[in-house]
């Protein structure tokens, strides 16, 4: 058997840094990669799971945000723990920017490992349930309803208000069809910030600073829903 063959795995090409071990910046750099084979050998050499890399953030935080599932797993099996802030600045959890992105997959495997479904998480207090409900360009049902069956409260509020008056004021009809049929209580401020909602978006639309490319709230469609939902059942 030579040298090399005995001294096992060689990382010092990955994410070398003076202030942090080779070892740790090679998993962190693997994990926003989703590079899960190496993410394993950076395991099983020793590479210690929640420890910060450079950047101030973990493995753990950097596969959320990206939306690695498969290497999220990896690291809750580890013992990473889910329940820690994440973040450029600490200001969420991993839970929180796996609903900020829309990544359903990744907050499965962050539930089934003990994250809390609601919030406040982190220092900025998300909602993980409204950061669902406007993630993207439309809002996750699927996440929503994944939430939901977790456990989250579909009341909860951020900065004052549901998920529902969120999905409202961002103009996404999928969602608010999605939470009004889970149970999601309609009330006047629901009403009112998909009318303030969509006087901004007019307001974008005539002075020129919508975004190109970007798909458009439709605001007419949940209208609609919120109307017909309002004259079947009323509001609280």
């Amino acid at each position: 058997m030579t040298a090399a063959e005995t001294s096992g795995p060689d990382w010092s090409d990955e994410g070398r840094s003076e202030q942090y071990h080779p070892l740790v910046n090679g998993l962190g750099r693997a994990a926003e990669r989703g590079d899960t084979a190496l993410v394993r050998r950076l395991l099983g050499g020793g590479a210690e799971v929640d420890a910060w890399v450079p950047g101030g953030r973990r493995a753990l935080d950097l596969a959320s945000c990206a939306g690695h599932a498969e290497v999220v797993r990896l690291l809750v099996e580890a013992g990473a723990d889910p329940r820690l802030d994440a973040g450029p600045y600490g200001e969420a959890t991993p839970l929180a920017l796996a609903a900020m992105n829309g990544h359903t997959d990744v907050a499965r495997a962050l539930l089934d490992a003990g994250a809390p479904p609601g919030g406040p998480a982190g220092r900025m207090r998300y909602v993980p349930l409204v950061l669902a409900a406007t993630s993207a360009e439309r809002g996750n049902p699927r996440l929503v309803d994944l939430l939901l069956d977790r456990g989250a409260d579909i009341e909860e509020e951020m900065r004052g208000r549901t998920a529902l008056d969120w999905a409202a004021r961002f103009g996404f009809p999928d969602t608010a069809e999605r939470l009004l049929a889970r149970g999601a209580a309609l009330t006047e401020r629901t009403l009112r910030e998909e009318r303030d909602g969509r006087a901004r978006r007019e307001g974008r639309r005539f002075t020129g600073r919508a975004t190109p490319g970007t798909r458009r709230p439709d605001h007419e469609a949940l209208r609609a829903l919120l109307l017909a939902a309002r004259d079947s059942r009323g509001t609280v």
